[in-house]
């Protein structure tokens, strides 16, 4: 087990290489470090002066990803990609371009809001899935099922927009129910992240539901629960406790891919509900041009996914004894 994650571990170096690298020529092939100079520092006021000392203070002043004036390795390390890579590697994620702030800081200072939002949105959507997808399964075949098969297909059809603007013009513009926007610390925060968790729980309910509605429909059919009934079982029990038991390899996969998500916020939440948190400071950092928080933002991203991903295979050992990883 120790030599797979290890193994795997060592695999992550050249992904996480990739994924810079596709981030770096995404980012400089729509814009440049002297338009983020102009951009900055404003296209009117700033001289050429101002612009290099800006590129020399950032260490954007050499070329991007080959350096022909450099000697020896000084090629491919004496540039902006590897200036702006290499240090993500043991977490120095530096200060940003804009406002020269700690990103570190920023990141620490960010994450309690977000993970006020999506830590009870992530457990309260797998418990509100897994039971309306057992229950619609339960009763299978019925008007009960079909409709409720309808209902996901429409709630999967509909934006997260929808249900963002809708709930703040309804339960906050017309009913005053709750804060549309704004966040506080501690128990008076609460009030501004109930309405964004209970929208993230509603937009996942569709596709959640019909995910492992179909799963436990797979395992209803296969040969132990058959030979469960014949021994006398009754549904409830074939469902709720064998069927759910075998199921949960492909529960466990979407649930533990989903962790990753819990330190990045909700984009969508945090910047319609103007919460301080990741999402709403990757999309800041976006708009702004600011290359360092996207790149650290990404690469943090890419790091919690692998993890996730190895976390899911370890995962598999522990609810289904066939699985050995060797």
């Amino acid at each position: 087990m120790l030599q797979y994650i290890v193994r795997r571990t060592l695999y992550a170096i050249p992904i996480l290489l990739g994924v810079n690298l596709i981030t770096f020529l995404l980012f400089f092939g729509l814009s440049s470090p002297e338009h983020m100079a102009l951009q900055i520092l404003g296209e009117k006021s700033a001289t050429d002066e101002d612009i290099a000392g800006w590129l020399a203070e950032r260490g954007y002043d050499v070329p991007r990803l080959w350096n022909g004036d450099a000697p020896g390795l000084g090629k491919v390390t004496d540039t902006i990609f590897a200036r702006k890579t290499l240090p993500l590697f043991w977490f120095d994620f530096g200060a940003s371009d804009q406002a020269r702030r700690s990103i570190t800081r920023e990141i620490r200072r960010r994450m309690g809001p977000s993970l006020m939002i999506t830590t009870p949105m992530f457990f309260a959507s797998v418990l509100v899935n897994v039971f309306f997808a057992m229950v619609v399964a339960f009763y299978r075949g019925t008007y009960l099922d079909t409709w409720g098969v309808i209902l996901c297909v429409v709630m999967m059809s509909v934006s997260l927009l929808f249900y963002i603007i809708g709930a703040q013009y309804v339960l906050g513009r017309m009913w005053r129910l709750y804060p549309i926007s704004g966040y506080d610390t501690g128990v008076h925060g609460l009030k501004f992240v109930v309405l964004p968790v209970v929208i993230g729980i509603l937009g996942s309910v569709g596709g959640g539901v019909r995910y492992y509605r179909t799963l436990f429909l797979e395992e209803i059919g296969r040969d132990y629960v058959r030979t469960a009934r014949a021994k006398g079982l009754s549904e409830a029990r074939v469902l709720f406790v064998h069927a759910l038991k075998n199921a949960m390899i492909p529960i466990l996969t979407t649930v533990v891919m989903s962790i990753p998500f819990l330190f990045m916020g909700s984009l969508l939440l945090e910047n319609f509900f103007a919460i301080p948190g990741l999402g709403s400071y990757t999309i800041e950092a976006i708009q702004a041009q600011d290359f360092a928080i996207v790149r650290s933002m990404v690469f943090i991203g890419s790091v919690m996914y692998i993890v996730g991903l190895i976390l899911t295979d370890v995962s598999y050992t522990l609810v289904d004894p066939r699985v050995r990883l060797e």
